[in-house]
């Protein structure tokens, strides 16, 4: 099967993913909440594609959703209320599940869920698109430029305000606990432990965080020790009232503000490289990134099990979506 189902495409990303996949003319369907019924009827008949309700705590009505479609592309967040119920369809149903996530909670499933995605013949991809498809592209090529990695230090550069979903999410994940990694073992760390990462334009303060790349970057490198930071442009976190905020950037917004990252990869000898990279807006690119990983995975680039952009598509994969560039420095 070559459909392809975006879930949660009534929302600021979903609506973007949508659209490109429309064009790259991917055999597609859209779905989401009964209560996005309005939003999925008006974008469906906007695409010419069929678009599905159903909500993801009701497993039969999931599973049954699934059932011509070969691979999923959830953007429906706060992933702490979707991941696991669609991770769970998707192996009832031998379906690909994908998604954007930036909660390390998903992650965590997907390496419980591995040996059960393996047996099934079903890949789990969180992370195709966002954070985890950048840095791990960066954190993949700094590594190979040392010897023996000991120790990886990545920070992400926020810039031109969150989409409403996500400073949802990120306000619902506030709470949890900091954690980096250390000798191969997640274990938990001060948030005051700020650091300076220069992106390009001289050091800037960054705060420690918990990113989903503590297990990804880990899996792809087997790097033992990575922590890692945010920092986020002034005015880009929002105050007050979420709900009140408006979907998303927009397109002028996000043309303004891009995205950087940077890495510092340290040796067991001591020698230290660093490495800066450069792309389109975090939204831009995560929608754009989604739907290229969704389209190779339809055409067949798949693993069963736990897998990560860096593992399954090579180092290279984010310098492929947009603008984007890494530089050594």
């Amino acid at each position: 099967m070559t459909k392809l189902m975006i879930y949660g495409a009534g929302g600021y990303t979903g609506r973007m993913a949508s659209a490109n996949a429309k064009a790259h003319g991917l055999e597609f369907v859209i779905a989401g909440r009964v209560q996005d019924e309005t939003k999925l009827k008006s974008l469906a008949e906007e695409l010419g594609v069929e678009y599905r309700l159903f909500a993801v705590d009701d497993r039969t009505t999931t599973v049954n959703s699934l059932v011509d479609i070969g691979v999923l592309l959830n953007c429906a967040g706060p992933f702490m209320r979707t991941a696991e119920p669609l991770m769970r369809a998707c192996l009832a149903a031998a379906v690909h599940y994908l998604d954007i996530a930036a909660e390390i909670d998903g992650y965590r499933l997907a390496e419980t869920l591995d040996q059960e995605a393996q047996a099934a013949g079903v890949m789990l991809l969180p992370g195709s698109g966002g954070s985890v498809a950048m840095l791990g592209s960066l954190a993949g090529h700094a590594a190979k430029r040392v010897t023996r990695p000991a120790k990886l230090s990545i920070a992400l550069h926020v810039a031109g305000g969150f989409s409403r979903g996500s400073a949802v999410s990120a306000a619902e994940n506030l709470a949890t606990e900091t954690l980096h990694r250390v000798d191969g073992v997640l274990v938990s760390r001060s948030a005051e432990e700020v650091r300076a990462f220069d992106f390009g334009n001289g050091p800037a303060t960054s705060f420690p965080v918990t990113l989903p790349d503590l297990i990804t970057i880990w899996r792809a490198t087997n790097i033992p020790n990575i922590e890692t930071f945010v920092h986020v442009s002034e005015g880009a976190f929002p105050e007050g009232d979420l709900a009140a905020m408006p979907d998303g950037p927009t397109l002028e917004q996000r043309e303004a503000n891009r995205y950087r990252a940077a890495v510092e990869i340290t040796d067991k000898d001591g020698a230290v490289a660093r490495s800066i990279l450069d792309t389109v807006n975090g939204y831009t690119f995560t929608t754009i990134a989604a739907v290229e990983a969704a389209r190779r995975v339809v055409g067949g680039e798949v693993r069963p099990g736990f897998q990560t952009p860096a593992i399954l598509f090579g180092d290279r994969f984010a310098e492929t979506i947009a603008d984007t560039t890494i530089v050594d420095v």
